[in-house]
């Protein structure tokens, strides 16, 4: 037995961070500086060099982003830096059709004037908002960035979480965070297993010059093979998510521009006067993915590491923004009640916020995906139908806009306004 004369009470584990951050794209970035706003110490960890990350040539990447997420941004003083390079989204029309036959008679219109908060939404250059979240998280002493190095392993105990680099570094923390994407690494190492199913396409992302002003109107054209998004940059451009059956998309994807653009046009129409390939085109196979838990011992998941749907609706960065909130509030509440922010508890909370929202806003959009990317003749007319039906009755009408908008459900504060 031990001598009680050589008893100690050992000091408590000091951590590199309170907080570490397993991904640097846009939800680690917006996360971290949600966290070093509430006083907690950051460790972002991202794979990718910071030089890439800080590329300022458009490349055709955008984002429609609901007001809640352009109120969560101007929350963390991200808003003002990129305000001026944004487009506001101020009408929505949904249409049904076939390419090259035009649309169908019956339509959903959404007007921000119907609501009293202002535009619905605004569409961003990834390039703008990439650099400016980089450029606070810079100017934020709490925050530590670790670049150009991926994770290999990860483990928890009773007073930690830790990482160990591929470089052999390792860093210890309070919470794991995984913001690393629908493959996530940080939650197959926790054991947190997905469930999902392929949809057999294919997004093609890219950006459009055009002749006419789009007045700040985004369309959105439900075809047999998948729905076409003409969403308005500044500039008399527009940003184009075209989804397609994966073998034709493939073969699209080989084209060269003016080819691309022929087969483009029977779709896009002729609205908008001649159209210019603008940037790139990249191609993002369309998978619904839903983690089995969004947290674990001492980790919770964010974003596409959670929960990744079909863009139908443009709310994939919107669904991660929530997360980024709510998790930064259940968080920083905590510790200001003295509780320990990595306890199961506490995590839990974040799970139940997030968790069945994200599941039904995942089985929505594939719910309409199914119900519009086809040609039956047996559903085309009851779909048409239901749109004018909706659009007919305002109060319909006006619950879809605030939808749209981010408005609706159990907002985080940051995101209220």
């Amino acid at each position: 037995m031990d001598n009680p004369d050589t008893w100690r009470i050992l000091p408590p584990m000091t951590h590199d961070s309170d907080i570490l951050i397993i991904g640097g794209g846009l939800n680690g970035p917006a996360l971290a500086l949600a966290l070093a706003r509430a006083g907690l110490s950051v460790t972002v960890i991202d794979a990718l060099p910071k030089a890439t990350r800080e590329l300022s040539d458009f490349d055709g990447r955008s984002y429609a982003l609901a007001l809640a997420s352009t109120r969560l941004l101007d929350h963390l003083g991200i808003w003002d830096r990129v305000a001026q390079n944004s487009q506001p989204m101020l009408e929505i029309k949904v249409t049904d059709g076939r390419a090259g036959d035009g649309p169908a008679p019956w339509m959903l219109h959404f007007d921000h004037a119907e609501i009293e908060e202002g535009p619905m939404g605004y569409m961003l250059e990834d390039r703008h908002l990439r650099l400016a979240l980089l450029n606070a998280m810079e100017e934020e002493p709490r925050i530590t960035q670790v670049n150009a190095d991926s994770v290999v392993d990860q483990c928890t105990a009773p007073d930690h979480a830790a990482v160990t680099l591929a470089s052999g570094r390792r860093i210890t923390g309070r919470v794991l965070v995984g913001c690393d994407g629908r493959a996530s690494g940080t939650a197959r190492r926790a054991g947190i297993r997905r469930t999902g199913w392929n949809y057999g396409q294919t997004a093609i992302v890219c950006a459009v010059s055009h002749e006419k002003p789009q007045g700040g109107i985004a369309h959105q054209f439900f075809m047999p093979h998948g729905p076409l998004a003409i969403l308005p940059l500044p500039d008399n451009r527009s940003s184009i998510v075209w989804s397609e059956t994966t073998a034709r998309a493939d073969r699209i994807m080989t084209m060269e521009a003016d080819d691309f653009l022929d087969a483009l046009r029977p779709a896009f129409g002729s609205f908008l006067g001649e159209i210019a390939l603008e940037g790139q085109r990249f191609a993002y196979p369309l998978r619904l993915t839903l983690a089995s838990a969004f947290v674990a011992d001492r980790l919770a998941l964010v974003g596409d590491a959670a929960h990744g749907m079909h863009p139908i609706a443009g709310q994939g960065l919107n669904a991660g923004m929530r997360d980024v909130a709510a998790l930064a509030e259940v968080l920083t509440e905590a510790r200001a009640r003295g509780e320990d922010i990595a306890s199961a508890q506490v995590l839990a909370r974040y799970q139940k916020w997030r968790r069945f929202d994200t599941a039904a806003l995942a089985l929505a959009t594939d719910s309409f995906n199914r119900l519009f990317s086809n040609d039956n003749p047996l559903l085309r007319p009851i779909r048409d139908l239901g749109m004018g039906a909706v659009n007919a009755v305002p109060g319909l009408r006006r619950g879809f806009i605030r939808e749209a908008a981010g408005l609706t459900g159990d907002l985080p504060r940051s995101m209220r306004g």
